[in-house]
C-alpha cells in the first residue's frame, strides 16, 4: 500500500518529478516552470561536479570531431585537385592521340592496302607453283 501511495505521488500529484529532492510545477504561466529543491537531499554539488565533467568531456569530444571534419574536408579538397588535374592530364593525351590517328590515318590504310596485295600476290604464285 505504501508503495502504491508513493507510485500515486510520483505519477499522479508530482508528474515532473526528475529525482529525489528536485520536484518541478507548472507555474500559473504555462511557459515557466518552477523548481524547488529538497534540502534534505544535498548531493546537488555531486551532481553538478559530474555533470560539469560530462559537459568537459562532451566539450572536447566535438573539438575532436572539429578537428577530424577540418582535416578530411582538406583531403577531399586536395582529392578534388589531383582529379581535376588527372582529368586535364588524359584530355590532353586523348588530343594528341587523336591528332595523330588523323595524321598516320592515312599512311595506315595504304599500308594495310600494301599488305594485302603482298599476300594476294604470295597465294597467286603459290597457286600457280602448285599446278605444274
Amino acid at each position: 500500500m505504501a508503495n502504491s501511495q508513493r507510485a500515486g505521488a510520483l505519477y499522479g500529484a508530482d508528474p515532473y518529478r526528475s529525482r529525489e529532492g528536485l520536484s518541478t510545477r507548472v507555474a500559473a504561466n504555462s511557459d515557466e516552470i518552477q523548481l524547488r529543491i529538497d534540502p534534505m537531499h544535498a548531493d546537488l554539488d555531486e551532481e553538478i561536479t559530474g555533470l560539469h565533467r560530462k559537459i568537459t568531456q562532451l566539450k572536447s569530444v566535438a573539438q575532436e570531431i572539429e578537428s577530424e571534419a577540418k582535416y578530411q574536408n582538406d583531403f577531399i579538397t586536395q582529392l578534388q585537385m589531383t582529379l581535376i588535374k588527372a582529368q586535364a592530364g588524359v584530355k590532353n593525351n586523348v588530343r594528341r592521340l587523336n591528332k595523330r590517328i588523323i595524321q598516320q590515318g592515312s599512311n595506315h590504310v595504304f599500308h594495310v592496302i600494301l599488305f594485302s596485295l603482298f599476300c594476294f600476290f604470295l597465294v597467286y604464285l603459290w597457286s600457280k607453283l602448285s599446278r605444274r
